[in-house]
């Protein structure tokens, strides 16, 4: 209950702060009233765009930062002209500030820099329907995602806009990957459809409203994760009539387009570390050219973009009350819990191992519970842990989700399913587990795809007729990252603790980790 009321005090104390900001707070820019074009002349549109912001609302290390994206940003509007500033999704889910508040100072903050339209991401669902619908209310600009709807066939915000400028009319529709239903937890009332249909449908619609310039503002992904999934790509081969496709999800860095089908496909990499700076020409009412480049938002060793202060003031007040309690050092790290390149999804981690090794203290030693092991998937843990102190805020980052731990109780028949299930996930998949010391076993690559191998518990084999209880958490309890076999279980109960609050009383009651492999997950042929 009181972390429930430390978040709820946090939301109201947002709120007030919000209030005090909203003077000077800037809103989406009105679009020029078109005109017809003129004959044989040549028009411009420049487009501005980010994708998987991920709560980077600071620098890290000279990079990135939002007030000091916004101030490239309003050096391009003040160069005057035409222009469209757009996001690809993900805004949620990232470092400890932007958690604290539910990433309603992003959205702020986006508020003032004027997006024209931000795609919704799979992890904006990643809370209750509540917070998306907050989130919705208090953005001032549109959320775009045309395949989703409610159950009365609304869709949650806009499914497309238009941009009327002099000469020209624009069109931008968004697309949610259905990746969304498996790894994260929309609400069971929300209807997904195909994307390569939605976007057939979405861009014959707006040809049909006299859009000269279609943009899909995807939030799809140029990497396969699944046979099944719809990416940029395969949409682009598929779909005719859309004259730029900006990607998000994959977190790709491109340093040109890649054309597919003749349409121009761009990402920029990742949490506001550069945005993509596209510019079209439009003759006639027909594109006659577009270029493009990923301009950094600073480097390590060269600030181009100083902070806006605007933006940098509004996030001063909501900074300083996150980190009093943010920046409290509950321990320390003898060396680096290494997570560079999403290692917790592809092998055994010195990170993943001590996030389970701890949720097994808590439940077992600290509450007394009858548990055998702990695991969980390995897309949960966010960021690595340094050497030397451990702050909150540190562990806030690692377990970013606000995800309930679960006591779940299978018989070893079950179990076994459950085993070779995670066996079977890809390695790079999000799904792919981190498991505590007490279980051991193998995964076979060797033949292509993940096999089962010398699986114990406790030293032993697992017994079919016995039953066994496990930590995990609500995310993969509710059938995340493709966990349906959890549903087949003879007990299961919500603990009402966090993940993160049981680890970070691991870590206190610890003192000092220092990262450590034991080999309780073997990979051969990877």
């Amino acid at each position: 209950m009181k972390g429930k009321n430390v978040r709820r005090f946090s939301f109201v104390l947002f709120l007030f702060v919000a209030a005090i900001f909203l003077i000077g707070c800037g809103s989406t820019p009105e679009a020029s009233k078109r005109v017809p074009f003129v004959e044989g002349q040549e028009y411009t549109l420049k487009v501005l765009h980010t994708n998987d912001h991920h709560g980077a609302l600071l620098p890290n290390g000279g990079l990135a930062g939002i007030a000091e994206r916004s101030t490239f940003i309003n050096q391009v509007r003040n160069q005057g002209g035409n222009l469209l500033v757009l996001d690809a999704g993900d805004i949620n889910a990232g470092p400890a500030l932007s958690n604290y508040f539910k990433a309603m100072v992003d959205i702020r903050a986006y508020n003032m820099i004027g997006y024209d339209a931000v795609t919704m991401g799979n992890h904006e669902f990643d809370g209750d329907m509540l917070l998306l619908e907050e989130q919705i209310a208090f953005a001032e600009f549109p959320w775009l995602s045309a395949n989703i709807t409610r159950s009365n066939g609304k869709y949650l915000d806009e499914a497309y806009i238009i941009r009327d400028f002099d000469g020209f009319r624009v069109g931008i529709f968004g697309l949610t990957t259905l990746r969304t239903k498996v790894i994260a937890s929309p609400d069971k009332s929300l209807i997904f459809k195909d994307e390569i249909e939605t976007a057939k449908q979405m861009v014959d619609e707006l040809r049909s409203k006299s859009c000269d310039v279609i943009i899909l503002l995807g939030h799809l992904g140029t990497t396969l994760e699944t046979a099944e999934q719809n990416t940029s790509i395969k949409l682009a081969e598929a779909v005719t009539g859309i004259d730029l496709i900006i990607d998000g999800h994959s977190h790709t860095y491109f340093d040109k387009p890649q054309y597919v089908n003749g349409t121009p496909i761009v990402s920029a990499n990742e949490w506001g570390k550069f945005m993509g700076e596209g510019v079209f020409t439009i003759v006639n009412g027909s594109v006659t050219g577009f270029s493009w480049k990923p301009v950094a938002i600073n480097t390590k060793d060269n600030i181009v973009f100083e902070a806006d202060p605007a933006i940098s003031a509004m996030i001063a007040p909501y900074k300083a009350e996150a980190d009093a309690l943010l920046d409290q050092v509950v321990g320390e790290a003898t060396a680096l819990f290494e997570q560079n390149g999403k290692l917790s999804r592809r092998h055994e981690t010195a990170l993943g191992n001590m996030v389970n090794d701890g949720a097994m203290w808590y439940f077992r030693d600290h509450l007394g519970k009858d548990v055998d092991f702990a695991f969980t998937n390995g897309g949960n843990i966010r960021a690595e842990l340094r050497p030397g102190n451990i702050t909150r805020g540190d562990l806030t980052t690692v377990l970013a989700f606000d995800n309930w731990a679960f006591l779940t109780t299978m018989n070893g028949k079950q179990l076994v399913s459950l085993m070779e299930f995670i066996a079977s996930i890809n390695q790079g998949a999000g799904g792919f587990a981190q498991v505590s010391k007490e279980i051991r076993y193998t995964i076979d690559y060797s033949s292509g795809k993940g096999v089962l191998k010398d699986l114990t518990i406790h030293g032993k084999p697992v017994d079919p007729n016995k039953e066994y209880t496990f930590v995990t958490n609500d995310y993969l309890m509710g059938g995340g990252d493709g966990y349906i076999a959890l549903a087949d279980n003879v007990g299961s109960y919500n603990t009402s603790i966090t993940l993160r609050d049981a680890v970070i009383d691991y870590v206190i009651a610890t003192k000092v980790l220092t990262p450590k492999l034991d080999g309780r997950i073997t990979i051969i042929g990877q």
